[in-house]
């Protein structure tokens, strides 16, 4: 009795389809409609802004970006030195905050004790919850004083670098001290941030590194600060694009003239922000005030974007991890 063979099965690659169960697929939905709600409420922001500025848009024209007065009811309005305030004190606060930060990260996850680094972290993500209003207040009475003091210090001992020089004897309401407290106020978010990636760092790396004969100090140079790249790139371009849109505390330490100047110690200057703090409740749609404002936060709204948008593109080449070798 001979029995059939059975058909041969051809050997082709066969696609695994898991099947998800009711709690995923309720997950996915609802992680799906929040990513899309997120997009909708950015596009209806933009969309906002840019139908309630158009007027002023088709006004100025170019003008608008190169123009240093803002006189909107006189027929003369632009962001030009709004624009410089913004950068001037985004700069000012990255470059006081981030070195900080990465120091507070880097002792948080690897020198302070376990029983210390509880309390630590608690207290800098409460620092990160404290109201700007707050900040501001506490800027223009307590930090004020301690800055113009170190203003003229700086003057009188630096003064031969355009940055620290100054044409009139004011400290007060400075680009420095606007930047100094936005970047007490972005050192919070940007250690958070950093320690959150250096604590995922492979404890297997850093014990290698360490059983080389390697240093605390050359284990973190070599594993830890690489693989948190990606987190150093991240906290830092979140903090900018916090310090850019800041607007109560630096209405509340800042000047309020439409000037650019190189001098950041002495009085004067004011920001987007500011400006639109300073000047909203007396704007009017009579006389094109609010629409100039609107037009303004428009510009703010997309360099903002556009800065989150080269961050993202930063952290995708800079991934946390790459690059470490023992």
């Amino acid at each position: 009795m001979t029995v059939a063979a059975a058909p041969a099965i051809p050997d082709a690659p066969r696609t695994v389809r898991p099947e998800r169960t009711r709690a995923d697929k309720v997950y996915r939905m609802v992680a799906t409609a929040g990513g899309l709600m997120t997009l909708v409420v950015l596009f209806m922001i933009g969309l906002f802004l840019f139908l309630r500025s158009a007027s002023t848009f088709r006004q100025y024209g170019l003008s608008f970006f190169t123009t240093t007065v803002w006189n909107p009811a006189g027929g003369q309005a632009g962001v030009a030195a709004l624009l410089y305030g913004t950068v001037e004190i985004a700069v000012i606060a990255l470059v006081l905050a981030v070195p900080i930060a990465l120091l507070a990260a880097l002792f948080l996850t690897e020198y302070a004790s376990p029983r210390a680094r509880g309390p630590l972290t608690t207290v800098v993500d409460l620092l990160a919850a404290i109201p700007s209003l707050i900040y501001g207040i506490w800027g223009f009475f307590v930090l004020q004083p301690h800055v113009m003091n170190l203003s003229e210090w700086l003057t009188s001992h630096f003064g031969f670098i355009p940055i620290f020089s100054t044409t009139g004897p004011y400290f007060g309401l400075s680009p420095f001290l606007a930047g100094t407290l936005v970047g007490l106020m972005l050192l919070p978010t940007a250690t958070s941030v950093m320690r959150e990636v250096f604590a995922q760092t492979p404890p297997g790396e850093k014990e290698a590194a360490l059983a080389l004969g390697g240093s605390r100090w050359r284990m973190i140079k070599t594993v830890v600060i690489p693989f948190g790249r990606g987190g150093i790139v991240g906290g830092s371009m979140l903090a900018l694009g916090r310090a850019m849109g800041e607007s109560i505390s630096v209405a509340l330490v800042f000047g309020s003239s439409f000037a650019i100047s190189i001098h950041m110690l002495q009085t004067g200057g004011t920001t987007i922000g500011a400006n639109i703090v300073n000047r909203f409740g007396d704007a009017s749609p009579a006389d094109g005030s609010l629409q100039a404002l609107l037009a303004s936060g428009l510009v703010l709204f997309i360099v903002t974007l556009i800065v989150n948008v080269l961050a993202s593109l930063i952290v995708r080449r800079s991934r946390s991890g790459q690059g470490v070798e023992i």
